[in-house]
């Protein structure tokens, strides 16, 4: 499972049962892949549309009505234009959710989100560069764009024992203890970078005769991804292992493990990575630099630099007591980026928004510095509690 239908599974469980109920609503087809989200105890409703079927917005006006949602909490293009215009049309709030830096938006994408930006109420990004992106490429005002960072369940991802890593690593199908594992966990898309990984890798194997890497998770670009590693001479060293659920098994399983990407948000990976206590090399793009800093807690190198890749990842291995400092250094910075800290934010911004709306009968006018500050540095702020009374359930 891949971006944000991860943090859907690690997110909606964590909410408190007892004030809020999280369902999932989905303007496509039901989901048959092998994870599916329903498994994870929460409700997950599909309306089974088309990208532009005009008969989303009424039916999704329907099942918001029948499960009386609170708030409505968008992610994509079609979610945000349809949700939006369902949550004006309904009274409740609306939260556009940004996890991505496209540097621009389709044409059609152009015309609600300009209609929307004075009707949205918060729009949540989940780094710098996302949040540059929905100014600039999804037209929100600045005032209203909050920047909260992701997290990573940090008790599911804990550092392994060396016993614990064999044993991973052997499922993995690696059972010389010998090879050194360079290795990513990733969408085989543009923006990964993942060509550069490849090139980096031929080098890296005329030094390390012991090198495999390793590439974890699928998309449209494996076949071609395949026959480079071919062209390269390096098609048996380069080892794609397509959809794995144990992520954090993969992870331990790495003496390196590699962000090659070219732009990104914020990707759920690189918690859980550091989470993990791995070594990282990532190149020093948007998002990444916002957590990672060079020397630090990696080592951080340009964007399609295939000299500089390589290097890193043969620094990497050969400096032990660099690699261990760096792990180290990824591991404290981890506790920073907890899943439930965000949980707990999201907590608190929807009792804001359901108060506000309901002491004002509508839609408030909204102070951006002072109503949402708490927004700034969610890791930082502790949830709201009510001490004063038992607050009313809110749906989302």
């Amino acid at each position: 499972m891949h971006g944000v239908k991860r943090l859907f599974a690690w997110m909606i469980p964590r909410f408190d049962k007892t004030r809020f109920e999280v369902s999932l609503l989905s303007l496509r087809k039901k989901d048959l892949s092998e994870d599916k989200l329903e498994s994870y105890g929460f409700g997950v409703y599909y309306l089974e549309k088309g990208k532009f079927d005009p008969s989303t917005l009424p039916a999704l006006i329907g099942l918001l009505k029948r499960l009386e949602i609170d708030v409505i909490q968008t992610h994509g293009y079609g979610a945000t234009t349809f949700g939006r215009a369902a949550a004006v049309y309904l009274g409740i709030p609306n939260v556009l959710h940004e996890h991505a830096n496209l540097t621009d938006t389709p044409w059609f994408q152009k015309i609600p989100d300009k209609i929307f930006d004075p009707l949205t109420d918060v729009a949540v990004a989940v780094s710098e560069s996302t949040r540059e992106f929905c100014v600039k490429g999804r037209k929100l005002s600045p005032k209203r764009v909050k920047k909260i960072f992701l997290g990573a369940p940090l008790d599911e991802f804990q550092p392994f024992s060396p016993e614990a890593r064999r044993e991973a690593r052997h499922r993995l199908g690696f059972e010389d203890e010998g090879l050194k594992l360079f290795g990513t966990v990733t969408r085989l898309h543009e923006s990964k970078g993942n060509y550069y990984l490849v090139e980096a890798a031929a080098k890296v194997a005329k030094k390390i005769p012991e090198a495999r890497f390793v590439v974890v998770g699928e998309g449209p670009l494996q076949p071609e991804l395949e026959a480079q590693a071919t062209r390269l001479g390096i098609g048996d060293r380069v080892i794609f292992l397509g959809f794995k659920r144990d992520v954090a098994a993969c992870f331990a399983s790495f003496d390196v493990v590699v962000f090659p990407s070219l732009w990104e948000g914020t990707p759920l990976t690189v918690f859980e990575a550091m989470a993990l206590e791995r070594p990282i090399l990532s190149t020093d793009v948007d998002g990444l630099r916002e957590v990672l800093v060079h020397d630090q807690n990696a080592l951080m190198v340009p964007p399609r630099d295939v000299k500089a890749l390589a290097e890193g990842m043969v620094r990497l291995v050969e400096d032990e007591t660099l690699a261990r400092r760096l792990a180290e250094g990824a591991h404290a910075t981890s506790k920073r980026f907890a899943v439930q800290t965000f949980v707990d934010t999201m907590e608190r911004l929807y009792e804001v928004l359901v108060e506000r709306y309901r002491a004002q009968g509508g839609r408030p006018r909204w102070d951006y510095a002072k109503d949402f500050e708490f927004l700034e540095e969610p890791w930082r702020v502790p949830p709201a509690k009510n001490t004063q009374r038992e607050p009313e359930p809110v749906s989302s």
